[in-house]
């Protein structure tokens, strides 16, 4: 333990270390602006245990290295508003745990937040410091380096990888994306079942909850894989929920199917976490029909029936009365519609890009044909790699993220003020970015529910 008049000459930025949370080696950065050190965390959930409140959250240590992340379960000190930099205030949970530096541990308080787009994932705020470090504004590193290698042993502690029971919900044992998530699990000495979404049915007992399937009862799977079709969500999110109940591991998690295939929601969400994507309105009355339209902006513009899939129920209306004259006629059939704001200088083309955890992993521009502007490869569309931003990376992972999804295909387009994000889907087709990519995804998938399992065992 230091004491209390000893001092640490430091940088602007230095490697340090939270023993008690597991993580051994994270890059900070010394902020003598800011009063409460500041940690990375997502996931966080709060729980009551013998009457004292605490946390369970999720740390990637390292910004280049998404598939790292670390569970950290600390107790809560305080909750308080903070304002970051860019002068916004969020309530977060505070916690103390000790903290580590050249040598010498003391306590520290932490304010617990996401800092997933920032390169450091950590701050070290005034009161780490106080009596305690000296710092050095015009250097860097100065108390050395920690190796992220400490990371790789950690997920080397349990040996080989064991074997997995491994369930996928697919109607469709044939498809070329159920075949290859199959192919890349059995490759990997998993065992795998494909049962039909529709044909499997539950049993809702206290305590016992079980899913009954070809007359029998199914066994205990390490993980569910759900491909489940737009046309049985609603039953194939209540056969993924059962599964939960019964503690089973699911790559997206009913609640996450849920937001992307209930396209207003899933709008919202995408704006409450400022994830920039077209212009959107959504009316109810016909009365109110013209005033949105205005709000949405000019014509032409893009409406989208909330229940289309690949393209189907999407018109462009090139004038503000033919906009009107569309929506009219839906409302007359009791069909909800978004309205969106058409992006012309995407000229026909979107990125599709699949995110895997805290990554994406392919992306593949898709071209729309002449005279059309959707994009789809189901409606014509021709399809070739994608070499995206920074930008265009980091809004496709927030998108995924928004939503709480694991594994997902976020299509986006380039706009002249940055990328839009126009759709999260939860059950991405493998054939046509893995084709044109080259990626193995399907190894990946399987590869990302290995490693989920280690993390939660």
């Amino acid at each position: 333990m230091a004491l209390k008049n000893q001092t640490i000459v430091v940088g602007w930025d230095e490697w340090v270390s939270l023993p008690e949370l597991g993580l051994h080696a994270i890059k900070a950065k010394v902020d003598t602006g800011a009063r409460t050190s500041s940690l990375h965390a997502i996931n966080i959930e709060p729980y009551d245990k013998d009457g004292v409140t605490r946390v369970k959250f999720l740390v990637h240590p390292l910004p280049d290295q998404p598939e790292v992340e670390i569970k950290c379960d600390a107790q809560v000190i305080d909750k308080r508003d903070i304002t970051s930099s860019n002068g916004e205030s969020e309530e977060r949970y505070i916690i103390r745990t000790p903290f580590s530096l050249s040598g010498q541990e003391w306590p520290i308080e932490l304010s617990l937040t996401n800092r997933e787009e920032m390169q450091y994932r950590m701050l070290i705020g005034r009161s780490t410091m106080s009596g305690r470090m000296l710092v050095d504004p015009d250097r860097s590193m100065l108390c050395g380096e920690l190796s992220p290698a400490v990371y790789d042993q950690i997920e080397g502690e349990n040996g080989n990888q064991r074997k997995l029971k491994i369930a996928i919900l697919s109607r469709e044992p044939e498809n070329y994306s159920t075949s290859r998530l199959v192919d890349a699990a059995v490759s990997r000495g998993h065992s795998v079942d494909v049962i039909n979404t529709t044909r499997a049915y539950m049993n809702i007992t206290s305590k016992r909850p079980e899913i009954h399937y070809q007359g029998g009862i199914l066994p205990q799977y390490d993980a569910v894989i759900p491909r489940v079709g737009a046309s049985v969500t609603f039953y194939g999110m209540a056969i993924v929920r059962q599964f939960e109940m019964m503690g089973v591991y699911t790559l997206n998690t009913a609640e996450a199917i849920g937001c992307s295939r209930d396209k207003l929601f899933a709008h919202q969400l995408l704006a409450r976490a400022g994830i920039g994507m077209p212009v959107t309105g959504f009316a109810h009355s016909p009365s109110d029909i013209r005033d949105m339209l205005k709000s949405v902006g000019k014509a032409p513009l893009v409406l989208k029936l909330l229940e289309g899939t690949q393209g189907r129920g999407v018109v462009l209306a090139e004038t503000q009365k033919a906009a009107e004259s569309v929506i009219q006629a839906f409302r007359g059939l009791q069909a909800n519609i978004l309205v969106q704001e058409f992006i012309a200088e995407s000229k026909g083309a979107d990125i599709r890009c699949v995110v895997i955890g805290n990554k994406v992993v392919a992306a593949m521009k898709r071209q729309a044909e002449e005279g059309e502007f959707r994009s789809n490869l189901h409606r014509g569309g021709s399809a070739s790699v994608a070499k995206i931003t920074a930008q265009e990376r980091a809004a496709a992972i927030k998108a995924a993220k928004s939503l709480g999804l694991r594994f997902a295909g976020v299509d986006l387009l380039r706009s002249n003020d940055g990328p839009k994000v126009l759709e999260v889907n939860s059950s991405p087709g493998l054939e046509g970015v893995e084709n044109v990519t080259g990626v193995n995804i399907a190894g990946q998938v399987i590869e990302h529910i290995e490693r989920s399992l280690k993390r939660r065992k």
